[in-house]
């Protein structure tokens, strides 16, 4: 009996436990801490190498070459094209005034442009563009036996299978002519299918007459067919007043349904990452971040060999894997990038009479951004748990530098956690002080029984405190100031019964001295 008046109280404090408690929870905290530093480093890296001007370079080309109208046919842009007829008008109006600046605007001659044209003469177009187009062969879908007569011809959607591989029209230049995809090439995901690189190929000239001439001959001569699935128009630019470069897809579908489908890309990367002193301050935040990573590497493997499969089992540890992949895949895409633009830059640059394919570079950032942005995100998620386990970390040193014992395990701190993110994100009330009594007291409950406690002494014990908190409130209370304090018929039971418990703890416990008085007298003689 006066085992179950005491439990209720908090028990015996464990010095040895407490101290550990303290340890693991200052621990945490200095976690939460390397982990902000870490994570702000990981932000710089994200939103550093990404500026207002790439927002307003893909704008202004965006307007010049998909707002653009035909002259003289308002409604005909890039963006209305239905119709074979309105993608050649765009061909020969928009796209090649928008590719050609060779005068100023008061038609003089602008400066010297070694061979290149100068868009919005702000911007030069690196090498030549370049359109492709990708058809499908004849007889890829059967025509039901009822039509045979009235259409012998059938033309599946565009598949890696159903594509024609075989020279049609004129068969004499590279626009006639098939040519095989290269292998490390992306595919493009557009409205109606997945295409490969490769098709039939033709780069347009230096000069916009001849250009002209070009179109002019491949919309007489029917280079657009029955057959053709889609055309790429490609074509990258260098800004060298803000150290971008712009690389532009403008793409035709041409679905089996009939009509045209017209979408488009546009990319401002950073492909020439180290001019300024801010580029070198970026890069000593990626050498920053990868020294974080193998830190949190060695931490990782560590836990694993000492907790071994138990470490699998805790879905905290799941996240940090899962950081730590992502981690590793974002500094392969980088380095992979970094090491093309190395390798490649300098080649497609050599020649301006070809076509240089940066939009492969700028596939590779675009997957290096998305990653980022996954981690990021995780990593902001980590953040916000650590963040909320360090507020119970205050309030439980809160409790330990006023001597209370803290009535739970770390378990029930990230237990708490959990609790204290659901009330911020108003997702759960918070718990009134009477509720918190009623938890904590469920939890001693459970805490006895564990400790083999039978139901009889918890139930006397729980009554003995609950005489105890009436009285105390009663008499003892700092809010009533009156010396004299009424004692009704059932407050005046309520102390007799506690008065009488007491008196049976007493008498339990001078039977007990008693006993180990005799054991310790029988051991003198």
């Amino acid at each position: 009996m006066a085992e179950a008046s005491r439990w209720h109280l908090g028990g015996t404090p464990k010095h040895k436990l407490h101290y550990r408690k303290e340890v693991e929870m200052r621990t945490t905290l200095q976690e939460f801490l390397l982990y902000l530093i870490f994570l702000i480093n990981l932000c710089i890296l994200t939103f550093g190498m990404v500026n207002p001007h790439m927002y307003y370079l893909n704008k202004v080309m965006s307007s010049l070459f998909l707002d653009t109208s035909v002259h003289g046919e308002e409604r005909i842009n890039f963006k209305s094209i239905r119709s074979i007829t309105d993608f050649w008008k765009f061909m020969e109006g928009p796209l090649l005034e928008g590719l050609y600046w060779d005068s100023w605007y008061n038609n003089k001659n602008l400066y010297d442009l070694k061979n290149s044209s100068r868009i919005y003469y702000e911007n030069i177009l690196l090498g030549v563009p370049r359109v492709r187009q990708l058809k499908v062969r004849n007889n890829t879908c059967k025509v039901h036996s009822s039509f045979r007569s009235l259409m012998n011809e059938c033309y599946d959607k565009y598949t890696s299978e159903n594509e024609d591989l075989s020279d049609f029209g004129l068969k004499y230049d590279t626009e006639w002519k098939y040519s095989a995809p290269i292998i490390n090439s992306p595919w493009h995901w557009g409205f109606t299918g997945v295409y490969r690189n490769g098709g039939y190929i033709f780069t347009l000239p230096k000069s916009k007459s001849e250009t002209l001439n070009k179109f002019i001959n491949l919309r007489m001569n029917s280079w657009i067919t029955r057959s053709t699935r889609v055309i790429f128009i490609d074509f990258s630019l260098y800004n060298a007043n803000v150290n971008l470069f712009c690389i532009i897809r403008l793409v035709a579908e041409f679905p089996a349904t009939g009509g045209i489908l017209t979408s488009w890309q546009f990319y401002s990367v950073k492909l020439l990452r180290y001019v300024s002193y801010y580029d070198y301050f970026i890069a000593s935040c990626e050498i920053t971040f990868c020294i974080f990573l193998i830190v949190f590497t060695t931490q990782e493997v560590l836990k694993i060999k000492e907790f071994k499969s138990a470490y699998f089992k805790s879905s905290w540890n799941w996240l940090e894997l899962l950081l730590l992949v992502l981690c590793f895949v974002a500094v392969f895409f980088n380095s992979y990038c970094n090491i093309q633009t190395f390798l490649l830059l300098g080649q497609l640059l050599k020649s301006t009479e070809k076509y240089s394919d940066f939009y492969f570079l700028a596939h590779w950032h675009i997957y290096y951004n998305n990653i980022i942005a996954i981690t990021i995100f995780f990593a902001w998620i980590k953040n916000m748990f650590l963040a909320i386990i360090n507020d119970t970390y205050s309030e439980v040193k809160a409790d330990y530098s006023i001597g209370r014992r803290p009535d739970f395990e770390l378990g029930k701190m990230i237990k708490k956690s959990y609790h204290n993110a659901l009330e911020k994100l108003k997702l759960k009330k918070p718990e009134t002080d009477e509720d918190k009594k009623s938890r904590k007291s469920r939890d001693l409950a459970e805490q006895a029984r564990r400790e083999g406690f039978d139901e009889k002494e918890i139930q006397s014990a729980e009554q003995m405190k609950k005489w105890k908190e009436r009285l105390e409130k009663k008499y003892y209370s700092t809010e009533i100031q009156d010396d004299y304090q009424p004692v009704t018929q059932q407050e005046f039971r309520d102390l007799f019964l506690y008065a009488v418990e007491l008196e049976k703890e007493l008498h339990y416990v001078s039977l007990k001295l008693n006993r180990v008085m005799r054991k310790v007298s029988a051991l003198q003689y």
